[in-house]
């Protein structure tokens, strides 16, 4: 073979290479491919494997099947009740028509530029329709869920469906949060000094009301005492009366006794009287008839 037939087989085999190159390609099982000629969508692929093209004529546009990730950047949202909140949420979103994807969004870092500042938008407008304290609450799953329907809609005919969205951050900035402390402490502050200053009234009230009831109880007890102590010395006159009825000699005796162990209390008392006197007349010897 000449040197000149040698050149074109080279040739030809490398021709016939860069068509064998461009004519296969290799589906993915996470991906789909949309089958272009000249721009224009031909087919698509869904089955994964090898599959054939024509070389030159036909491109082919990779399109995933899996999820994909939109992020949004952290951003302050003004809630019902004027507080701001720094809001950090991410989507999560597929697929579901490749063609119209293609004829609207292209390709997927088209789509995630389309797609954030519509996340972020309907982020501020379900959120600033909320109170703060719905962010902390159970709600929040139910604000998720209408995040996602409200983006849902207005991604409608890009073929593609948001799956779920999630709040990852939902905090009060770093300058109003400290004044937000200081006025939850002044709060707390506020309703101490309130339950302090019931417990004191409930406390003078309770001391009232028990120190008038000591008072009506001693007065009761003092009235009952009194009766008493007259019924008593009524009915003990009654008895030295009666005593003295029976004898006067010896009810006097008797006194006279009482009054010396009352005069005379201990062994030590000294008295100045006249032994003649009226006092000691039962210390004398009686008189002997």
């Amino acid at each position: 073979m000449s040197r000149n037939g040698l050149f074109l087989g080279g040739i030809l085999a490398a021709i016939v290479l860069i068509v064998s190159l461009f004519s296969f390609y290799t589906v993915n099982p996470r991906e789909q491919v949309l089958l272009l000629q000249f721009g224009a969508p031909q087919k698509l692929v869904t089955e994964p494997g090898l599959h054939v093209k024509v070389p030159f004529l036909q491109q082919v546009q990779f399109i995933p099947k899996t999820l994909l990730n939109l992020d949004a950047p952290a951003e302050e949202v003004i809630a019902q009740d004027k507080k701001r909140m720094v809001v950090d949420a991410f989507a999560r979103w597929k697929i579901v028509d490749p063609l119209r994807f293609y004829q609207s969004l292209y390709d997927v870092t088209t789509a995630t530029t389309r797609l954030t500042p519509i996340l972020s938008s309907d982020v501020r407008r379900v959120l600033g329709s909320q109170t703060f304290a719905a962010m902390l609450s159970g709600k929040r799953a139910a604000l998720m869920v209408e995040i996602r329907d409200e983006i849902n809609r207005d991604a409608d005919g890009y073929g593609i469906k948001i799956v779920d969205v999630r709040i990852r951050r939902a905090d009060l900035p770093p300058q109003n949060s400290l004044a937000i402390y200081r006025r939850m402490q002044q709060e707390r502050t506020r309703e101490a000094n309130e339950f302090r200053a019931e417990g004191e009234e409930i406390s003078q009230r309770v001391k009232a009301r028990a120190e008038r009831e000591v008072t009506v109880l001693t007065a009761e007890a003092t009235r009952e005492s009194e009766i008493l102590r007259g019924q008593g010395d009524a009915e003990k006159t009654k008895v030295l009366a009666a005593a003295y009825g029976q004898d006067a000699d010896f009810f006097a005796f008797y006194r006279s006794l009482q009054a010396y162990q009352d005069a005379l209390p201990g062994d030590n008392t000294t008295l100045v009287l006249s032994p003649t006197g009226e006092f000691f007349r039962y210390f004398e010897a009686p008189a002997r008839k």
